[in-house]
């Protein structure tokens, strides 16, 4: 099987950000090892609007053909939204990509054998929102992750804020995950974020009334 990691490169070799100028790098995982495959210079600088960069980002989903992991420095926004709507898996890390490819594709397999396994056993051991009022759902992701930290906010999360079945769903995390974001917009719900303490962030979920 054919295993490839695409990155954002800077001009010093490590990870870089989306809208800033750099290479988008392919590594191929061959015989062990990690090897250049394909390189593509990019300039996604915060000039460009909207549809230029959807543009910009469809070239680049072009170029990284099947490949669907992406490592970056920090990747948020539009250009975030374009890649996780492309079914990419996204990374943030700062270095050397390469000196991490390993640990995102140990990570990745980790995450594909519990979707998996939760798909054929159900959800048994992941934790799910407790409901506090009707309509009104809690999870502490914080606390989820600290006795499992294996399970990511998005094998916790995803399908209950997909499905929908919730008046307001509040969210007490380390950090906003984008994908959150990302599902916030796409079924309409309206967001609200409070930093309650330091690391600690509250997430509000609300179903917009027609």
């Amino acid at each position: 099987m054919v295993v490839e990691i695409a990155a954002i490169v800077d001009e010093n070799g490590c990870s870089g950000v989306l809208n800033e100028p750099g290479q988008v790098v392919v590594y191929r995982h061959v015989q062990g090892a990690w090897e250049i495959d394909r390189a593509m210079e990019v300039s996604l600088d915060r000039s460009r609007n909207l549809r230029e960069m959807r543009l910009k980002m469809g070239e680049i989903l072009q170029f990284m053909n099947e490949c669907r992991i992406f490592v970056a420095r920090a990747a948020g926004g539009a250009l975030y939204f374009e890649l996780e709507k492309a079914g990419c898996s996204i990374w943030e890390i700062a270095g050397n990509p390469v000196d991490a490819l390993d640990i995102v594709l140990e990570d990745e397999e980790k995450e594909r054998v519990e979707r998996v396994a939760a798909q054929s056993q159900g959800t048994t051991g992941i934790p799910t929102p407790c409901e506090q009022a009707p309509g009104v759902f809690f999870i502490s992701i914080r606390e989820a992750q600290g006795k499992a930290p294996e399970i990511s906010s998005k094998q916790i999360l995803q399908r209950f804020v997909a499905e929908g079945n919730f008046s307001v769903l509040e969210i007490l995390c380390d950090h906003v995950p984008p994908w959150i974001e990302m599902e916030a917009r796409k079924r309409n719900y309206a967001m609200m974020t409070e930093k309650t303490g330091q690391n600690e962030v509250m997430v509000r979920l609300t179903k917009k009334t027609a």
